[in-house]
């Protein structure tokens, strides 16, 4: 494991060499952020439960990043990968194979935070941001979500012969799961009838247990969703795992 951190900073340059990873990554959600901020403010709102639409908006958004993460930033970077030839060298080093996996995970979970920090900081800044929860809890909600969907895109990545396959497969799986699931329309001011449907998507139960969360709710209240999560981790790694190719 001695060359670790020089293969988590080359994973990084290269993830952030991609440029419509690095985009829905980093700059989409704040733009996001900034753009509806500057529409409805943040002021107490009824439909909310006297929260602001910034802050049920920032948790949301969160689930935005991990999704962009999750299911383009893995599936074309690693499609890319494999289809130049690079997944083959890296299984023939002296690094484990492990050591190459846990650098990928290491580096996707840094540019998902990286997105989230950015998102937080331009709530706090620009509309004074509320968070009444707790950060152990939140932190612990966020990485639930974010192996979930990341064990999702894991499946595409194995899936996927081509760069190009992966990201036309990571955008039909994640937009409408962006719109349905409450991370870009606030659950409340859905129709009925979508949010029945938007029970079935993943991202879905990532909002929920990320906004119940940062609001001040408990695990006991989001259970349901954090099952629905655990399930969706374990399936995808079993399957990630059985239909990954390094070549």
């Amino acid at each position: 494991m001695r060359g670790l951190p020089q293969l988590i900073w080359t994973q990084a340059k290269l993830y952030l060499r991609e440029p419509a990873a690095t985009f829905f990554t980093i700059f989409y959600a704040p733009l996001m952020l900034i753009v509806f901020g500057s529409i409805y403010g943040n002021e107490p709102n009824p439909v909310f439960g006297n929260w602001g639409t910034i802050d049920v908006s920032v948790p949301a958004y969160i689930a935005l990043v991990i999704v962009s993460v999750g299911l383009m930033g893995i599936p074309i970077t690693t499609a890319a990968e494999r289809e130049k030839g690079i997944l083959r060298r890296y299984r023939i080093t002296p690094l484990h194979p492990l050591a190459y996996l846990f650098s990928e995970l290491i580096t996707y979970v840094a540019m998902t935070l990286l997105g989230v920090l950015l998102l937080v900081l331009i709530g706090r800044v620009g509309w004074n941001l509320r968070f009444e929860g707790s950060a152990l809890n939140l932190l612990g909600g966020f990485l639930l979500g974010t192996f979930s969907i990341f064990a999702l895109g894991l499946v595409v990545a194995s899936l996927a012969p081509t760069a190009r396959i992966a990201q036309t497969a990571g955008m039909v799986l994640s937009f409408p799961m962006m719109f349905l699931s409450g991370a870009t329309i606030p659950w409340e001011i859905l129709p009925e009838g979508v949010r029945q449907v938007a029970e079935f998507v993943p991202l879905t139960h990532v909002v929920k247990v990320l906004r119940k969360l940062w609001t001040g709710g408990s695990w006991g209240e989001v259970w349901v969703s954090a099952v629905v999560l655990a399930g969706v981790l374990v399936v995808c790694a079993a399957l990630s795992a059985r239909f990954f190719r390094w070549e």
